[in-house]
């Protein structure tokens, strides 16, 4: 089966182009969904992209939260379908209420960018199935207003109940409570995370590293892992 991913286009989305890339090259469709639509049409997975919605206006993520797909999105996540939201696309999340917490200012104050090594804490979900949990990836990340927060009450049930996706490792880049970098709904068909995924599918273009950017296509595995998903479904 041909597998159909929608990458959704928000006023101010930067990355949009970069994900429907990554998604053909880890063998999917890539389906250019737009904002103001209340249509999917009809794609098994969805990927809400980086950015500055909106210019960033109000805080990251609240105004595209209310963008007229959002309905969609909502319910598409409510019935399983996996919805990826990557930097902007996971303020979106936690703004739309689809995973828990906030996103706030960089603790240091700067915009950020660098390749950032992520332990993977939950490989059980529809975009992460495909690595080992305690595994070491790579991904690129650039943002502003990556620092995760929630109540301690809130934190505790997401280390307990398995919901922290990725953590940072090596070093914290934003101030993110707990090292969190990425976390998972409780169905695991909704993920989101800081780093970006998309800039590490190819050879050559990924994270540089020692070993001649090797690891530069780390961020393939998150759209593989996806196709499994929806092909399990299927099948």
């Amino acid at each position: 089966m041909t597998v159909r991913i929608g990458i959704i286009t928000f006023p101010g989305s930067l990355d949009d182009r970069d994900a429907q890339r990554a998604v053909r090259i880890a063998g999917a469709e890539p389906v250019a969904l737009w904002h103001g639509s209340h249509d999917l049409e009809g794609v098994d997975a969805l990927v809400l992209p980086g950015g500055f919605s909106y210019g960033d206006y109000l805080r990251s993520g609240a105004i595209a939260a209310l963008s007229p797909i959002m309905a969609e999105v909502k319910d598409a996540a409510a019935k399983g379908m996996p919805v990826l939201g990557i930097c902007n696309g996971f303020q979106m999340l936690v703004e739309a209420h689809l995973l828990p917490g906030g996103l706030i200012r960089n603790d240091h104050q700067h915009f950020v960018r660098r390749d950032q090594k992520l332990t993977v804490e939950n490989n059980d979900t529809a975009w992460t199935n495909v690595f080992s949990r305690g595994q070491q990836i790579v991904i690129p990340m650039k943002n502003g207003e990556g620092g995760y927060i929630a109540d301690d009450t809130t934190l505790d049930r997401l280390e307990g109940e398995g919901l922290v996706a990725f953590r940072y490792a090596g070093v914290n880049p934003n101030g993110s409570l707990r090292d969190i970098a990425g976390l998972t709904n409780e169905a695991g068909n909704v993920v989101g995370l800081m780093p970006h995924p998309e800039h590490a599918t190819e050879p050559g273009f990924g994270p540089d590293t020692a070993v001649a950017m090797r690891s530069g296509v780390d961020g393939l595995g998150f759209f593989q892992s996806a196709i499994n998903a929806v092909v399990r479904v299927a099948a």
